[in-house]
């Protein structure tokens, strides 16, 4: 192949009001591609996790994170597009041609040919593994973030905004983990700080 190695990149977490966007890269083995890869989206949980162990096993995988205080100084694209580089340049080989997930490109050096695809976690294959790594990788970390912080779900919505996150918000105030610059978030800062 003229451009091998060819690797693909999408991230999980853009929506939601906490935790980090995660984002991954994979270079998949021609050898030993994962039968049923598809959008994270689509895919049953525990299809999810299933898939995740078979390409975290034959393929290259690279993974990185924008937190919550990166989203809020820079945006959530330019967050997610920042942990899109990383996590290509992270990867054990350097790819020459990098497919990602969207319109928007991710700002990599001219050493690479970038590809942006929308829908792409539906038309290429390692986009859609990188897609299944960084859901799995991102609602592992939220189950990890509920145990610490028991009061807000974050093991059933993963932190995105669903009626009961934004009662216990209400009711609990934010955590250093939500997106001081998500508009749920800001309400509930003013209006316990309106209460002071």
């Amino acid at each position: 192949m003229g451009h091998a190695p060819v690797a693909g990149c999408d991230e999980a977490g853009r929506g939601p009001w906490a935790g980090p966007v995660v984002a991954a890269a994979v270079i998949l083995d021609p050898n030993c591609v994962p039968k049923g890869l598809n959008d994270s989206k689509v895919l049953e949980p525990e299809r999810r996790e299933e898939l995740f162990e078979e390409i975290c096993a034959c393929a290259e995988v690279a993974v990185a994170m924008a937190p919550p205080a990166r989203i809020d100084r820079d945006n959530i694209l330019r967050a997610s597009l920042w942990a899109l580089a990383r996590a290509v340049c992270a990867l054990p080989r350097t790819p020459r041609l990098v497919y990602v997930d969207g319109p928007h490109r991710p700002p990599l050096s001219d050493d690479y040919l970038v590809e942006a695809l929308v829908d792409g976690d539906a038309l290429v294959s390692s986009v859609a593994a990188a897609s299944i790594v960084a859901k799995v990788t991102r609602d592992r970390l939220m189950c990890q973030l509920g145990v610490a912080f028991p009061d807000y779900g974050f093991e059933r919505h993963k932190g995105y905004g669903t009626e009961m996150h934004g009662d216990a918000l209400r009711r609990h105030g934010a955590t250093p983990h939500h997106r001081a610059s998500f508009a749920p978030v800001i309400s509930v800062r003013m209006t316990i700080a309106a209460k002071e």
